[in-house]
């Protein structure tokens, strides 16, 4: 009797961390191989009301003056009614502003066309990546796209964001170096794997698939410390989507792309398109936030799968929203700077030489048509690449010189996209130091090279 009770005490303790019936099972791959999705009413319906999109406010007319003539320093949806602007700016409000700022929380009251609040910079920036996402990433969002609300939820900063980890301090933990894992995080849904999975691979472009092709492979050469980062990534995606394992993969055999599901395609699509998102646009901002905005390590704030996602598999449930607001479904509106002072664009069939204002990563108003003729030679030729090399100061501080270099290439890439020449066609290289510039102040120093191969 006594050996029973004990039997019934540890199966009640090995059931207590099981989801209690009754769940409800989606096959998502083929029958017999057990690609089925395990889901949990109770949490769906506590999801549901998270993932609730807000109903669209009635459209307005299209005709009448654009915005740009009505209101000042309107640096994108320019092209807009008066009407269609205000209709989107109210939107945006309820999206992203605290309700007891409104307008105010990016705009300063007594002059709405003042960059000073920082908001309002960011907030320019994140409508061009939203173009930009719905635009260019339908392999990964299809027609269902993005707004603002996608990620913000009423909130000025997302729900799901992250920062780089601040370095460790030397002598700091007892039991020695724990590189970065083994400790409880719920960036890998607290496994003892990685605590950072994102900047290899949703701001770096390390490998993900790292298992071998045969039973025994003689010339697998991958390490665990990297297998572990990929796991640490795929626990992320699996949390931040509400999802385990074989919502993309046929767990017999995680490698097959043809035994895994569509899914797994999209999720691809997915993680070069959170990566894009990082190093064109967030990383990019970090100048423009407040310090009390940085991360530990003074990075600024990133996406991951989850700050869009926050836990469904798809976000808001797969609610259409873009379609109420075609302002948000253009393509990258490049910014263009005064080109005064500065060297013209030098173009050719071959190549081009952009030139860019001290600090500046803005585009001079003569740089794009004066790529025309790269752009059709690229446009002629479907099989060459458009390489692009950003160059920096010899003075001054070389991570921030880096930096702005590697912004100034993203603004060329972007201005290449936006001229029709598909992305996977243009070659980032990395940013060169332009010896002897010692003033640093000299014009052709500033440039982004690009050159057809």
């Amino acid at each position: 009797m006594r050996r029973l009770a004990t039997l019934l005490v540890a199966a009640a303790a090995l059931l207590a961390g099981c989801e209690r019936p009754p769940v409800t099972m989606v096959q998502h791959g083929y029958r017999g191989t057990g690609m089925d999705q395990v889901y949990n009413p109770r949490t769906l319906a506590t999801q549901a009301a998270l993932n609730t999109a807000p109903e669209a406010t009635p459209p307005v007319p299209a005709d009448g003056p654009k915005a740009s003539e009505v209101f000042k320093n309107v640096k994108v949806l320019g092209d807009l009614s008066a009407g269609q602007f205000t209709r989107l700016m109210v939107a945006i409000t309820q999206w992203v502003a605290p309700p007891e700022q409104g307008c105010n929380y990016c705009h300063n009251p007594n002059d709405l066309a003042d960059d000073s609040v920082y908001a309002k910079v960011v907030a320019r920036r994140m409508i061009q990546m939203t173009q930009h996402i719905n635009a260019d990433w339908k392999p990964h969002v299809a027609e269902t796209g993005v707004t603002c609300y996608t990620c913000h939820r009423g909130k000025p900063v997302p729900a799901q964001v992250w920062f780089q980890p601040a370095p460790a301090k030397k002598g700091s933990d007892f039991a020695g170096n724990r590189a970065g894992q083994n400790a409880a995080a719920m960036s890998v849904a607290y496994a003892s794997l990685p605590n950072d999975p994102f900047s290899p691979y949703l701001l770096g472009d390390a490998p993900i698939r790292v298992n071998g092709t045969q039973a025994l492979p003689a010339g697998q050469r991958s390490s665990i410390a990297a297998t572990e980062g990929t796991y640490g990534l795929m626990m992320h995606m699996s949390q931040g989507l509400g999802v385990n394992c074989t919502y993309c993969h046929n767990t017999q055999n995680f490698g097959n792309w043809n035994e895994s599901t569509p899914q797994r395609v999209t999720a691809w699509h997915g993680i070069r398109m959170v990566r894009d998102l990082n190093n064109a646009y967030l990383v990019p901002l970090k100048d423009t936030y407040p310090k009390t905005r940085l991360g530990a390590a003074g990075d600024a704030p990133k996406a991951n799968c989850a700050t869009c996602h926050q836990g469904a598999y798809k976000p808001l449930y797969g609610a259409a929203m873009a379609k109420d607001y075609p302002e948000l479904q253009g393509g990258v509106k490049v910014a263009l700077a005064p080109s005064d002072g500065l060297p013209p664009t030098e173009g050719s069939p071959t190549g081009a030489i952009l030139y860019f204002a001290v600090g500046s990563a803005d585009l001079a108003g003569d740089a794009v048509p004066g790529m025309a003729q790269l752009v059709a030679s690229l446009k002629a030729n479907a099989q060459a690449q458009a390489v692009i090399s950003g160059f920096h100061s010899a003075s001054g501080d070389p991570a921030a010189n880096e930096d702005l270099a590697k912004r100034r290439a993203f603004a060329v890439r972007d201005a290449l996209k936006a001229a029709g020449i598909d992305e996977a066609r243009v070659v980032l290289e990395k940013p060169q130091v332009t010896a002897g510039n010692v003033a640093g102040e000299d014009p052709k120093a500033r440039r982004v090279e690009i050159a057809m191969k």
